[in-house]
């Protein structure tokens, strides 16, 4: 039997304008308003992912790549992901949520103390995407830092914030109603902190928690990467989709975590991935082959996605020429280069092969035809019919297909397999991530496995007895799936 695989789902817009400039805009979804993401949410927990990742940026961006990032919406505007929290844990029970922060911009009293808040009203479902954002730190009158030293700054962030957190102890909670004695003042930890970045007191203005928030990290430079295997719980992973590309990945983590004192077993390394579902392999390889012979727009298109994400105007470069070095400055972290252009050094970086399309690299997904059995039955009883609402699983409309109803709960969503209770621990997003744990690299003993070469092994169901259909959730919205 196959070995189950840990899911979660990436909003790669963030609290922002969903769907813009697809049809499915149509749709009519207010972003502004919670009830589209809620509705995702509940979807994608009953799918039985374990956690959403929402992006943010606090920025607007720098003023000479302002207009391509609020021109076709890319790069904002954003409203603020952990203020959305709160509605998304209303509308589930166990799914995991972890909105983006960026370490130094908050305070770490008041970040420590609106985190503690969230877990206690989640059951302790909180995690933090945890970004080293620099560019942002003149919106509140803070010094530019370079890239290394935003993540000295957040190294500290992080460990002050955990040990706010710890300040109760293990005794300072009494909670003893026989006396009324609540808590003992003499067993927290009223600490001074003075550090190279921030100066602080404890003890934390909030009950403790069985547990730390769960920490994400998406940073892929060396500096990146050394901070994950020191603090991150899950690692947001940018690779190539290769078993050689996986396998170093994740070997340069786990040193980074042997080093910091930690085992592989103490961190999850999600890599990221969008697949593109379509009916058969003759039309995955259409798609494939035109993805390598891009027209100047789909280059265009590219251009500015990528000119958005790394707030460096690319559209200015010859983009049938490699992407020169020193385009980008410090505030960009080697993850956002273009993927393509590390993948083939010495190739533009638009029109390296293997890009799917204007969309960039993708997965091209191959398996869904075999799996029509257990898609028909898991939709049966669906209100719009079995074809629109594959299409609405799948993330696009089909034509003629009616919005999915957003204005009562549990409309849109595929029908729920098995008992919810069944398939999640008690225990919030650390249960979910750490319930179960398979190496799947080459330093630990036998041969690396790809961690997705097609749907079938990407779609793994991680709780036995699930509908495997139920995982196929694919991407084409503003998410991108990541997986372990």
């Amino acid at each position: 039997m196959a070995r189950p695989q840990h899911f979660g789902y990436f909003f790669s817009r963030g609290f922002g304008p969903q769907a813009w400039g697809r049809s499915d805009w149509d749709w009519g979804h207010d972003w502004t308003k919670p009830d589209l993401y809620q509705q995702s949410v509940r979807t994608l927990e009953q799918a039985g992912m374990d956690l959403v990742i929402a992006e943010d940026a606090i920025s607007l961006g720098n003023p000479s790549t302002l207009d391509l990032r609020i021109r076709q919406a890319y790069g904002g505007p954003k409203h603020d992901p952990l203020l959305l929290a709160p509605y998304l844990f209303a509308a589930t029970s166990h799914i995991g949520i972890a909105p983006t922060v960026n370490a130094g911009f908050t305070p770490p009293y008041l970040a420590a103390r609106q985190f503690a808040t969230l877990a206690h009203l989640s059951s302790e479902r909180l995690g933090i995407n945890v970004v080293t954002d620099v560019g942002s730190a003149r919106h509140a009158g803070l010094p530019p830092l370079p890239h290394d030293q935003a993540y000295d700054r957040a190294e500290e962030w992080i460990t002050l914030l955990r040990r706010l957190w710890g300040s109760w102890g293990s005794s300072g909670y009494v909670g003893d109603p026989s006396d009324w004695h609540f808590a003992d003042g003499d067993a927290l930890d009223a600490f001074h902190n003075e550090g190279a970045y921030f100066t602080a007191d404890g003890p934390l203005n909030a009950l403790p928690l069985d547990s730390d928030p769960v920490v994400v990290s998406p940073g892929g430079s060396g500096r990146g990467l050394a901070f994950a295997g020191t603090h991150s719980d899950v690692q947001l992973a940018l690779a190539p989709l290769s078993a050689a590309a996986v396998a170093d990945y994740r070997g340069r983590v786990i040193a980074a975590a042997q080093a910091a004192g930690r085992t592989a077993a103490d961190l999850r390394i999600l890599f990221v991935l969008k697949p593109e579902i379509v009916s058969s392999s003759d039309e995955a390889d259409r798609i494939v082959e035109a993805s390598r012979h891009l027209s100047d727009d789909d280059l265009r298109t590219a251009a500015i996605a990528w000119s958005s994400d790394s707030e460096t105007d690319l559209l200015a470069l010859d983009l049938d020429a490699p992407v020169p070095d020193g385009t980008f400055g410090d505030h960009v972290s080697s993850r956002h280069d273009p993927r393509a252009a590390r993948r083939h050094p010495g190739r533009p970086a638009a029109r390296a092969p293997g890009t799917q399309g204007p969309q960039g690299a993708g997965v091209l997904a191959r398996g869904l035809r075999r799996h029509r059995r257990r898609v028909r039955r898991l939709h049966r009883g669906a209100r719009v019919g079995r074809r629109q609402r594959r299409h609405h699983l799948l993330g696009r409309p089909a034509p003629g297909a009616d919005p999915p109803d957003v204005r009562r709960p549990g409309a849109g969503a595929p029908a729920r397999v098995g008992s919810c209770g069944g398939e999640y621990g008690a225990g919030g997003i650390r249960a979910n991530l750490f319930d179960f744990w398979w190496w799947t690299g080459s330093t630990m003993g036998g041969p690396a496995r790809p961690v997705v070469d097609r749907l079938d092994h990407a779609s793994i169901p991680r709780r036995h007895g699930q509908s495997s259909a139920v995982r196929r959730i694919s991407a084409r919205s503003e998410a991108e799936l990541i997986a372990q």
